[in-house]
């Protein structure tokens, strides 16, 4: 038989490609909304198969016996945690050790998402399980929706359904379908956002306490919105993407001094349900075994990975690094809200947070820096790298720390 022609050979590939084209065409006559569901869709499929991979290969746990369903190896960690509030509340005494320190229990955990699970368990007689993997999963396909459209404010569609696809499979995203709070918060904080991006600052009062009643982020938002209403009356420009004036400053007034006191509800709820003034505060650094220090600790874990040269050094170019991306062409395009909210955040972190394995998944608020990252290049190939890239981090999380081996035969790197 005669040699094929080059041309011959190419037509499998042409044709592929043609299909290829005719499906992006399609999909892109989709509403945004479907567009937005089926790249986060496919983010948490791909989330379960890794969740499943890694179930199989897991040995007995705390939580489980070896080979666990996908059910139960959801619930690993903290969802114990959150089941026992959904369950059986908070103690009204705090547990304490043989030398009085207060030892780990419920009131690190704040109560909103077993509060919304118990509720759909009533409604529903679904249950912890599967109730609470579900309601999970429903906030974070809310959270992509808000996100996308926060994004729309400041970038064209393809540029933010990139990024919304850049956070849907961001290495820590599987938590978004993990009974933990992180889909509940980042629902919520989107919201807030793009609610104060739209001007609506009124609006935000109730989504603000929601999302103070979700997770340990009141104080950074009541920062952001600080800043923000100082910055606007100084230079009598724009707050919140609309013109200035004395009722738009006193609405968002009134949304700060009510983001700062909602910041506080729940360690005051602390404090009045076991008598003790700082109960939060002694329940959060039991998990630390040291008392509350501000930014040393990540001077110390610097030093200890890297030694006293390359630690601080290490710390320095991470600095600069953020605030280079905040500045960038990409960095200003976020807007003001979004870039003062990354850096509150960022800076509410190097205070209070203790760094440990459990950082990477405390970064899921920084989400519009995935739109500065998005922005960096058009290139498609640039944009795909990213999204596999953070798509291999994943199987690297779960199998690196959130499947439970043995540490010196006892307990194992957080999540």
């Amino acid at each position: 038989m005669p040699p094929r022609s080059r041309e011959s050979l190419r037509l499998p590939e042409l044709r592929l490609a043609v299909r290829a084209r005719a499906v992006g065409n399609w999909l892109g006559s989709l509403p945004w909304w479907v567009q937005v569901v089926l790249v986060y869709g496919s983010a948490r499929l791909y989330s379960m198969i890794v969740l499943i991979a890694a179930a199989r290969r897991q040995m007995p746990s705390p939580w489980a016996q070896g080979s666990p369903s996908y059910g139960e190896f959801i619930n690993f960690w903290d969802s114990g945690w959150y089941a026992r509030i959904h369950d059986d509340g908070y103690p009204a005494e705090l547990p304490r050790g043989d030398d009085g320190t207060v030892l780990e229990n419920q009131w690190a955990f704040y109560p909103l998402f077993p509060a919304t699970v118990r509720l759909f368990s009533t409604m529903t007689g679904t249950g912890w399980n599967p109730g609470a993997p579900l309601l999970a999963t429903a906030y974070g396909f809310a959270a992509a929706l808000i996100i996308y459209r926060i994004f729309r404010l400041r970038a064209q569609h393809r540029d933010a359904l990139w990024a919304v696809g850049l956070i849907a499979f961001f290495p820590t995203s599987p938590i978004l379908q993990i009974p933990y709070a992180e889909s509940l918060h980042l629902m919520l904080l989107a919201l807030a956002l793009y609610l104060v991006m739209t001007g609506r600052f009124l609006s935000a009062v109730p989504v603000v306490v929601l999302m103070c009643l979700a997770r340990p982020a009141g104080v950074p938002f009541a920062a952001m919105l600080g800043a923000l209403l100082l910055l606007g009356l100084a230079a009598k420009g724009d707050v919140g993407g609309r013109p200035n004036s004395a009722w738009a400053s006193g609405r968002l007034a009134v949304l700060t001094g009510v983001a700062g006191m909602a910041a506080l509800s729940w360690p005051v709820v602390a404090w009045v349900g076991t008598g003790v003034p700082d109960a939060y505060v002694q329940t959060e650094t039991a998990w630390r075994g040291s008392e509350l220090t501000l930014f040393l600790p990540w001077l110390s874990a610097a030093v200890g990975l890297l030694g006293p040269i390359l630690g601080p050094l290490a710390l320095a170019v991470l600095i600069a690094g953020f605030a280079g991306l905040l500045l960038s062409t990409a960095g200003r395009s976020l807007g003001l809200p979004l870039r003062l909210w990354c850096t509150a955040y960022l800076l509410f972190l190097a205070a209070f947070w203790n760094p440990q394995t459990s950082t990477f998944r405390i970064l899921l608020p920084l989400f519009p820096l995935a739109l500065a990252a998005v922005l960096i290049s058009d290139a498609r190939a640039y944009r795909w790298l990213a999204v596999a890239a953070c798509a291999c981090l994943q199987v690297v999380w779960v199998a690196w720390l959130w499947a439970w081996v043995p540490l010196f035969g006892s307990g194992d790197y957080s999540p």
